[in-house]
């Protein structure tokens, strides 16, 4: 069962899905675009799902309220990126260059998102490429493939047979944010889990994570408010 039901005035609108792993129910908002998702488990009524969503009607009022606002990009405007904000820049050249702190895209004012989301995608495919590689190696194991998205809810992912998945807005995060997701997908090539084991690999490759996964569960819904 997957179905929509209305909570308060005004409504807010909160998607249902049972899941077979659920033990109780979790709400959880996305970063990309404010949904609302009820996780309840397999056998639960759907009236207590009712009554647990109207219970927390005020946390979800109050975790879209915090949501940063839509941002379109635009010449003048400006972005994150690595970290720290550029200003877009229109360019008279063949392609987008980062010089300084601005981006140059050349192009008409309408195409300056395609021409954005294209540097970002071959940016960060470069970063995660030599910061992947590099951790696989220091722990004996082969990235077998690399893919970029623009996914809503996780920020990365790792297959079995060692196939990586990022989200290529994570070279608009710090560094130090990307290499920690890396390292994370990485350490699942080794542990295929969130265990104690899963963490000592991290912490292994990169023993300062705790801060970069701070700000990315802090900060993280920035990198979706551009729209890009």
């Amino acid at each position: 069962m997957n179905r929509t039901i209305l909570i308060g005035h005004p409504p807010i609108e909160v998607h249902l899905h049972r899941s077979t792993r659920a033990k109780r129910y979790s709400l959880r908002v996305s970063n990309a675009d404010g949904r609302i998702r009820l996780t309840m488990p397999l056998r639960a009524s759907e009236r207590a799902a009712v009554d647990f969503a109207k219970r927390q009607e005020g946390w979800m009022r109050s975790a879209l309220a915090k949501r940063p606002d839509r941002t379109v990009p635009a010449f003048g405007g400006e972005i994150l990126f690595e970290g720290r904000s550029v200003t877009l820049q229109p360019a008279t050249g063949r392609r987008v260059e980062l010089m300084g702190d601005a981006i140059h895209i050349p192009g008409q004012p309408d195409a300056i998102a395609a021409r954005l989301r294209g540097f970002l995608k071959v940016t960060a495919r470069e970063r995660l490429a030599d910061v992947t590689h590099h951790h696989a190696g220091q722990i004996g194991r082969e990235v077998t493939r690399i893919t970029l998205r623009d996914t809503r809810s996780r920020w990365g992912s790792c297959t079995q047979d060692g196939n990586l998945m990022f989200s290529w807005r994570l070279v608009m995060a710090p560094p130090e944010v990307l290499k920690y997701v890396a390292v994370h997908e990485v350490a699942h090539l080794v542990e295929m889990n969130h265990s104690p084991s899963f963490w000592r690999v991290v912490e292994d490759l990169m023993p300062e994570y705790q801060a970069p996964r701070s700000w990315l569960k802090q900060h993280g819904s920035v990198l979706h408010s551009y729209q890009i």
